[in-house]
């Protein structure tokens, strides 16, 4: 397996404009794109920073995913993302070394892409996520 970049850090916040507002007005960078990932529950905006990208997540659901993490931790970095090539085999090779996997097969993320997640406890706390766009996709 080959990590090939930070596809993106992904940040829990209460009120997506109030957040896109302070990336643009006082960090100076554009939200290039605002999505809503139905099947996760959440609205997303993007901002690029160099290569990396930042995710910014809205829990349209109080029970969703981001919602139950704001409730318990608030808000603040969710998750770290990877890009990979070949999602299911990086997949399997860690399940191989002993890391717990939240999510067995991929599913639809934001921007489409395949992602599936590993299990924070496996991965020193931290809700990792591996990315990956398919040939022909944008």
């Amino acid at each position: 397996m080959e990590l090939t970049h930070i596809e993106h850090i992904g940040i829990a916040v209460k009120d997506l404009q109030k957040a896109i507002d302070y990336y643009e007005n006082v960090l100076g960078v554009h939200c290039y794109a605002i999505e809503e990932v139905k099947e996760q529950k959440v609205r997303t905006a993007f901002f690029k920073v160099g290569q990396t990208k930042i995710e910014l997540l809205e829990s349209t659901d109080a029970e969703g995913p981001v919602g139950k993490f704001i409730e318990k931790k608030g808000e603040g970095i969710h998750h770290m993302a990877f890009a990979v090539q070949h999602i299911d085999k990086a997949l399997e090779e860690v399940e191989s070394k002993g890391i717990r996997l939240i999510d067995k097969e991929t599913r639809k993320g934001a921007e489409g892409l395949d992602i599936a997640f590993l299990h924070p406890k496996s991965t020193f706390g931290v809700l990792t996520e591996f990315c990956e766009k398919k040939a022909g996709k944008e």
